[in-house]
């Protein structure tokens, strides 16, 4: 772990690197408060920080109020604040100011390093803390097979992207794909195989969307991809791209393959005053339906298979088709 000396003193400078040196800990070394500060705001900053309070510019004491104001909840930095001041309301305004602890010069060679250890220790726990908690929230928001977003945090996302486009007024569009014939792949490939198509689909899914779209397990083997700022023509043709990208490359695990398909509903969201979140996804799932009542491995909009437009025709000729 990278310490940082805040130290002016020449004196002080070659105690405290001389000790570091013999104690193993890699340091960098800053001559006043206006140098560590710009060192600070670098990413890979030290976080064990050995700060003399009587800096030139800006002192200890302000430099701690900065560190404390700028902190975030991912990252903490450890302040051993070092002073000839020996009072005890110095050392209260210190650690009113932010400094984690307190160190009188000159001070003993050993009780610096016991303070430097204290200081590592508390700053790996936190770290460990931190780890913890993005781990929970990674749980709490994504599948555990698929590592997409669940279907409560795929809700969320669609709830947030129908109200920023209802506010602006852009299109937003949603995939509804389901594995075809899933049912019978778990059946005759494993349980395996199947958790492996649901990955290897969720991957393919992912890496071909935008990076601001959301992609989402849905349900067992069900999809979401919400779209924003897309149209139907655009909504239609990502979906029948991701159709042929699923259906096009083979599933691999050990010795078996097999080829996958997915049934694609679509539906966008322009009439903001009258519709909502679930006439949308129910626009979708019908899209979906019929696209499995139609032969599978194929995309559906139920407007356009309505009114039987151009567009749908010059799309139904793409998609792909099993029996």
């Amino acid at each position: 772990m990278k310490i940082l000396i805040v130290e002016d003193s020449p004196v002080y400078r070659t105690v405290l690197t001389n000790h570091l040196k013999e104690w193993g800990f890699p340091f960098i070394v800053a001559k006043d408060g206006a140098e560590a500060w710009a060192l600070l705001q670098r990413p890979d900053c030290p976080k064990l920080i050995l700060l003399d309070w009587l800096l030139p510019g800006v002192d200890g004491i302000e430099l701690c109020r900065r560190i404390r104001l700028a902190g975030s909840g991912n990252a903490y930095s450890y302040v051993i604040l070092l002073t000839g001041k020996t009072g005890k309301k110095d050392m209260l305004e210190a650690m009113q100011a932010g400094a984690d602890d307190y160190l009188v010069k000159p001070f003993e060679q050993l009780e610096l390093k016991a303070r430097l250890l204290v200081g590592k220790r508390i700053i790996g726990l936190h770290e460990e803390l931190v780890t913890a908690r993005e781990s929970m929230r990674y749980a709490a928001t994504h599948d555990s097979l698929t590592g997409l977003l669940n279907r409560g945090e795929t809700v969320d996302f669609l709830k947030r992207e129908y109200e920023r486009s209802r506010r602006i007024g852009k299109p937003l569009s949603v995939i509804l794909a389901d594995v075809d014939h899933f049912k019978r792949v778990n059946d005759t490939m494993g349980h395996l195989f199947g958790d492996e198509a649901l990955r290897t689909v969720a991957r393919r899914l992912r890496s071909s969307v935008r990076v601001y779209d959301g992609v989402g397990r849905y349900g067992g083997e069900e999809f979401l991809m919400i779209l924003p700022d897309c149209d139907l023509v655009g909504a239609l043709t990502r979906a029948d791209t991701l159709r042929a990208l699923i259906s096009e490359h083979p599933i691999n695990l050990s010795q078996a393959s097999a080829k996958i398909t997915i049934s694609m509903g679509v539906a966008v969201s322009t009439d903001h005053a009258t519709g909502d979140i679930n006439s949308l996804l129910n626009q979708a799932d019908r899209g979906l339906y019929a696209a499995k009542q139609n032969g599978r491995n194929r995309v559906e909009n139920i407007e356009l298979a309505a009114t039987n437009t151009a567009v749908s025709g010059m799309l139904s000729k793409s998609n792909g088709r099993t029996t």
